[in-house]
């Protein structure tokens, strides 16, 4: 649906549990040109995220995506992000605002009350979710369904706040969603089963394939 664009989550956990580095993956988001791309690296070392985030940095500014990480916006801020994206348990929006100013934010929420709490604060956007069930996360809440996205996204949009859909959305659910979300978050769904034989040259042909029959069943 016109409006409706694709915001790709690079998971690190995801990624190992695939056998597939990291940094070929991103590449092949990145060359996509997604509207954002979100680094998810929870348990890495700071060096770490910080090292991703550097070549990342480089690849969303020149394909023109906003480049967030979860969690850690001092890691954001650092780490040249255009954003950070936070949990219900995560650093409070109004401490991101006075201590990291320049940062974007963006919040999870997973129930109408959330949401609400959510939108008072005035974040960058809000996600919704789950709306499917995923594997994407190893405690995923229960799922909420089409309808209840349906039934939630307008009082986001009534304020004037994107808000991005996520959990189990699948290629052929995309367009559904698309209909009631600003943005489609997509983790798992974008990445290949395993470590393609051709190695990383090939893995970011499929990355960036995944990518962007996503992008086409939006459009």
């Amino acid at each position: 649906m016109p409006g409706s664009a694709l915001y790709a989550i690079l998971d690190a956990d995801a990624c190992d549990a695939r056998g597939l580095p990291l940094l070929e993956v991103g590449e092949g988001l990145c060359q996509a040109a997604p509207a954002m791309l979100q680094l998810r690296a929870k348990g890495r070392s700071a060096r770490q995220v910080l090292d991703w985030l550097a070549v990342l940095r480089l690849w969303t500014r020149a394909h023109g995506t906003l480049l967030y990480v979860n969690d850690r916006a001092d890691l954001a801020e650092l780490g040249g992000c255009d954003g950070v994206h936070v949990g219900q348990d995560d650093l409070p929006l109004e401490a991101i605002r006075r201590h990291f100013s320049r940062l974007r934010v963006g919040v999870s929420t997973h129930s109408e009350e959330e949401l609400a709490r959510a939108l008072r604060q005035e974040p960058d956007y809000v996600a919704l979710g789950p709306i499917f069930a995923t594997a994407s996360k190893e405690k995923s809440e229960p799922a909420l369904g089409l309808g209840e996205l349906e039934r939630l996204s307008p009082i986001a949009r009534a304020r004037g706040i994107p808000i991005v859909a996520i959990g189990g959305i699948d290629r052929p659910r995309a367009p559904l969603v698309a209909r009631h979300a600003d943005y489609l978050a997509v983790i798992a769904a974008l990445l290949p089963p395993s470590l393609p034989g051709a190695g990383g040259e090939q893995l970011k042909a499929d990355v960036l394939e995944r990518a962007r029959a996503y992008s086409d069943a939006l459009g």
